[in-house]
């Protein structure tokens, strides 16, 4: 295997242009109407015969900028996660910006590694999509001075940015929308509820819609994500308690979604037939899952652009008020919630 030819520095530049570091560095900063013509000629020669490439991290260091955002994710498997930093990264190309994405993975000692790591990198800002994330590394998060944006959880007594779901509304379109389509018996599923705002604020707001409706059951059930044997037999023992009447279905969030449903056919129950199904976060294959999933859909890319125009925002100064910017979600009606006439 052959060794990599070294890569050319700034004193190969200066040497091969027969002048000094200075003049180079001149030249790479924008001073280039200090330089003769000829000096600028013979380094613009030799930049381009020894395919030099300035250090940007050095250069930035050098004037006190790195122009780097860091951002952190619990699990990069989660589709919303994927669209979020999608448009987290389109932000930061318009606005020139760099971004280290850490994917911790759920895993402590990886959120432990990479807040030290973007701290290491000199980054300028951070977002954060704190969802899963351990208390002591949100612990952590709350200690740094580092310019911050959460995106959808915020962290209990901690004064924040924070940009997401409008979850109290969404959660009342969805919940109305199983009322007037004819179910009267709702189970809202959802991971341990925690301290997690998103899953606190949904479950709220499906209490208070229904309580408008004293005729209709409404029922919570928290389950971890990752335990089949109990989502059957929630899923199967609401079916059963409630024969009598239209059974539903809401799912937290996309993930919970695609459990609720893998449960659901194990145990026989068809969405769109004999029990409703709705969840949160549109999926690519809720429209190709039997009759198609109802779902209610985030605006995941503008979510992840504005919290990343956030950051900057603080980056550059001002006293900016703390806030929390929300946005609208929009309902995507498929078979599976489809009214009680239809079936």
């Amino acid at each position: 295997m052959k060794n990599r030819p070294a890569r050319a520095t700034i004193s190969d530049v200066a040497n091969a242009a027969k002048t000094g570091k200075t003049s180079v560095s001149r030249y790479l900063n924008g001073e280039q109407h200090l330089l003769s013509p000829d000096l600028k000629s013979r380094i613009e020669q030799a930049i381009a015969e020894l395919n030099y490439q300035p250090s940007q991290m050095a250069r930035g260091l050098k004037r006190g900028r790195t122009r780097l955002i860091g951002l952190i994710i619990a699990d990069i498997t989660n589709p919303y996660s994927v669209d979020v930093m999608c448009g987290i990264e389109a932000a930061c190309r318009a606005r020139g910006f760099t971004l280290l994405m850490c994917n911790t993975n759920n895993e402590l000692d990886l959120e432990q590694h990479y807040l030290q790591l973007l701290s290491s990198y000199q980054v300028e800002g951070v977002v954060v999509n704190a969802v899963g994330m351990h208390e002591a590394a949100l612990s952590r998060l709350q200690q740094s001075l580092l310019p911050m944006v959460l995106i959808d959880r915020k962290i209990p007594d901690f004064a924040c940015d924070v940009v997401g779901l409008n979850n109290p509304e969404a959660a009342e379109i969805a919940t109305r929308h199983l009322v007037d389509n004819g179910y009267d018996a709702l189970l809202f599923l959802s991971e341990p509820l925690g301290s997690v705002n998103t899953r606190r604020e949904r479950l709220q707001a499906f209490r208070h819609t229904l309580s408008a409706f004293p005729q209709i059951v409404g029922e919570n059930c928290e389950l971890p994500l990752n335990q089949p044997a109990q989502l059957e037999a929630a899923l199967t023992a609401f079916y059963q308690r409630h024969s009598g009447k239209r059974c539903a279905v809401m799912a937290a969030n996309g993930a919970l979604t695609l459990q609720v449903a893998r449960a659901m056919q194990r145990v026989g129950l068809r969405w769109g037939e004999n029990i409703g199904l709705l969840g949160f976060d549109e999926l690519e294959w809720a429209a190709l899952a039997g009759p198609g999933i109802t779902t209610l859909q985030q605006p995941t890319w503008q979510i992840g652009y504005a919290a990343l125009e956030r950051v900057i925002a603080r980056i550059e100064g001002g006293e900016l008020p703390v806030a929390e910017q929300v946005f609208s979600g929009k309902l995507i009606v498929r078979g599976s919630s489809q009214p009680l006439s239809s079936l």
